[in-house]
């Protein structure tokens, strides 16, 4: 079995190859591998000390843009957020409400991505089928 240093350096050329690093920033990555792996092989719980971070890395004001809906645990856009918050972070819409203190208005989804959804359901007719459903079901 290859050892934590081995593996450390595997894990940093295969970094490097997708990430352009400085010097300084080759030797710290390196050091953080190396000590995170020895504590694994040691048997002790290392913890991201970057996601359970309570600041969010994306202000509330560019979080919430036209086109795209920023995350603010880990700075990715999307047109929505529920799923990644769920998959990635594991955390409901809730808690994520809550941690960033986003009011129930504020939508979770990017406004160009809810206009066309509205657009889409009033070109169909959901609307109109909807007040039929509910005045047939009053009905009984």
């Amino acid at each position: 079995m290859a050892t934590s240093t081995e593996l450390a350096a595997q894990i940093l050329s295969a970094h490097l190859a997708k990430t352009e690093m400085t010097k300084d920033e080759m030797f710290a990555e390196l050091n953080e591998l190396h000590n995170t792996l020895s504590a694994l092989e040691r048997g002790e719980v290392v913890v991201n000390t970057d996601e359970a971070s309570d600041e969010p890395i994306v202000s509330r004001k560019k979080a919430f843009g036209k086109d795209k809906i920023f995350c603010m645990i880990c700075g990715k856009g999307f047109k929505t957020l529920s799923r990644h918050l769920r998959t990635a972070h594991d955390t409901t819409p809730k808690d994520y409400r809550i941690q960033f203190d986003i009011p129930r208005s504020q939508s979770l989804a990017s406004r160009n991505y809810s206009e066309s959804r509205r657009q889409m359901a009033i070109d169909r007719g959901l609307a109109d089928n909807l007040a039929k459903a509910r005045a047939k079901k009053k009905k009984k």
